[in-house]
């Protein structure tokens, strides 16, 4: 049964992107299959899901953000939530009241993009100045976090974590800034750390990669526009064909931290997989959209593909390789190689028939969402498919080690897959290394889960 329902939200979302209307805990869950017992933790996902608030809905990515979570021990499916953020603005709709906490520059908003696990906090997140907001490992909303009062700032959507150091790297932006901010979060939940970037007419920086030796920068004709925010615009970013494109690598230690730029062809990327250090060059893997990228429709001009760039610091040159013409987005990687070389991705194909696009009323175009998930065997050149079947949707994957010390593709493949036949959503689990073949287990929740952005596998402490 609902723990809390709400007024019905605006329908201009439908089909997989339209929200749910209810806050549910589920106990004991029924499986198909066999969970590993080795998966103890939880599966967390964070997404837009207006209340009511944005009636109608201007964009997809402004609805306040539900985290909806699995938690997994001892070969069972212990429970399922799922709760909106309390910001502010939520709260009341819902009739509570606030947490409280520190606010950036006015912007109290319910983080809708990403939700991890770091210095003994679960955090939603998002970007463009707001805080991130700290949950209960039962995903209650804490309230807005600025890391013990650390955070001179606002913060990020994505974030990489080193794990040799225990650092955490984001890179934040914001409108009111002149520049991107590199922010360091230590073990200890503390900020150890922040960098300022400069940088003109105020890029979207959504994503960023991590090196052992650098940071690697963004800086994209996806700009700030004035025009659309005194139009009352919810996302007041646009296409700028006068900001040139280019990558940045800003080195992590030393005094002279300055950073070296190279140019590239004018293109956006939302998503990057990972990245490396090779010998003096830098080696970046992502999703990238060609040409001019309209965001107030998500639709890229030019084909998407998964890329390869080799940035040449000495040479300020940035060499560029298509690993795979299909259109494929949120790409993930084993977390625990984030920053060094890796040899498989996983993805989401985004479209069978050309560029994705998800247009703002929640309709579809190309085939936009597909039931199908992308293994890429980097090393090999192999890429492997995995199909859900005839009108099933999936979301982004994750991926989940056997052992904390195991191979790199010594694990599962977690994701959310909208069943058709059942009208719900099912928390599905593969073998990576036997990524075509049948889930190991599916895990059925008693409600959709509607697609949402980012999540993580959170093993326990």
């Amino acid at each position: 049964m609902p723990d809390h329902p709400v007024p019905d939200p605006g329908r201009s979302l439908e089909g997989p992107l339209a929200p749910v209307t209810e806050e549910i805990t589920a106990f004991d869950l029924p499986v198909t299959g066999t969970l590993p017992a080795e998966l103890h933790g939880r599966y967390l996902r964070n997404g837009p899901n207006p209340l009511g608030l944005d009636d109608p809905v201007q964009h997809w990515f402004v609805g306040p953000g539900m985290v909806h979570g699995v938690r997994l021990r001892d070969g069972r499916a212990e429970w399922y939530r799922n709760r909106w953020v309390r910001s502010r603005q939520v709260a009341e709709a819902l009739g509570e009241r606030w947490a409280g906490g520190p606010v950036h520059a006015g912007m109290d908003f319910a983080a809708n993009t990403h939700v991890i696990a770091h210095g003994g906090r679960t955090l939603a997140t998002v970007e463009a100045g707001a805080l991130p907001y700290e949950l209960t490992d039962e995903l209650e909303t804490v309230g807005p976090c600025d890391f013990g009062g650390t955070l001179p700032g606002g913060y990020a959507a994505h974030t990489k974590l080193d794990r040799q150091t225990g650092d955490l790297h984001a890179v934040a932006y914001f409108w009111g800034w002149d520049h991107l901010q590199h922010v360091v979060v230590g073990p200890d939940g503390r900020v150890s750390s922040t960098t300022d970037v400069p940088v003109a007419d105020g890029p979207m920086v959504h994503d960023f990669a991590l090196t052992e030796r650098y940071v690697v920068l963004l800086d994209l004709p996806v700009t700030f526009s004035m025009a659309a925010a005194t139009a009352g615009s919810s996302l007041p970013y646009g296409w700028n064909p006068a900001h040139p494109a280019r990558v940045g690598l800003l080195p992590r230690e030393g005094t002279a931290r300055e950073v070296r730029w190279s140019e590239v062809d004018p293109c956006w990327v939302f998503h990057t997989l990972n990245a490396y250090d090779d010998g003096d060059r830098v080696v970046v893997d992502l999703c990238r959209y060609g040409g001019s990228y309209d965001l107030s429709a998500l639709s890229g001009q030019g084909p998407l593909t998964l890329d390869r760039w080799t940035v040449d610091p000495a040479a300020g040159r940035v060499g560029r390789q298509c690993l795979d013409d299909r259109p494929q987005e949120l790409p993930r990687t084993d977390d625990r190689v984030v920053s060094r070389p890796h040899r498989y991705g996983y993805s989401v194909v985004t479209g069978e028939a050309g560029p994705a696009t998800v247009r703002v009323d929640g309709s579809f175009a190309d085939d936009a969402f597909t039931d199908a998930l992308l293994k890429q065997d980097l090393a090999t050149g192999r890429v492997e498919v995995h199909r859900f079947g005839r009108d099933a949707v999936v979301g982004e994957a994750v991926f989940a080690p056997s052992a904390p010390d195991a191979a790199e593709d010594d694990g599962y493949v977690l994701a959310f897959v909208h069943d058709p036949d059942r009208g719900a959503t099912d928390l599905v689990v593969l073998a990576a290394q036997d990524f075509p073949g049948g889930p190991v287990a599916r895990v059925h929740l008693p409600a959709r889960v509607p697609l949402g952005f980012h999540g993580s596998w959170v093993p326990d402490r």
